[in-house]
């Protein structure tokens, strides 16, 4: 983050405090001298609001299981335990990396993994409708439907 607002200028990081323009501008670049360019963009994002988005039924799935759940100390317990299990994980590797030999044989074994999961899932049509069905199933089975 420190790269990013070192480059980029800190007219992005303002907050703009009247509405932003509606109708977007085409704006003309030029050379400016010194060797800098600079241009002013303004982008408006847009997307439908349906239901049907995956992200929105899993933030609906978790909200209907805290509004319902008489145990919320475990929820917190468990999002706890996997920001704990995400730290600890990291430190391992991090510490597995810095041996002499090991990041080498890992990255190869990853390689191979890699090739050997293009073959077997991605490559061939079929594969690629049995991997869809393993996920579609083991999303089912997560979420208990």
């Amino acid at each position: 983050m420190a790269f990013a607002s070192a480059v980029t200028p800190p007219s992005l990081f303002l907050v703009p405090s009247k509405p932003i323009v509606t109708n977007p501008r085409k704006f003309p670049v030029s050379a400016v001298t010194g060797g800098r360019r600079c241009l002013s963009v303004v982008v408006k994002a847009i997307g439908d609001s349906s239901d049907t988005s995956s992200d929105a039924s899993i933030v609906k799935d978790v909200q209907n299981a805290w509004s319902n759940s008489e145990d919320r100390i475990a929820f917190v317990g468990l999002g706890f335990a996997a920001i704990v299990a995400v730290w600890a994980s990291s430190n391992l590797i991090e510490a597995v990396d810095k041996l002499p030999l090991f990041p080498s044989v890992f990255e190869f074994i990853g390689i191979l993994f890699s090739w050997w999961f293009i073959y077997r899932y991605l490559l061939f049509k079929p594969d690629r409708e049995e991997l869809s069905k393993i996920i579609k199933n083991a999303i089912s089975t997560v979420l208990g439907k």
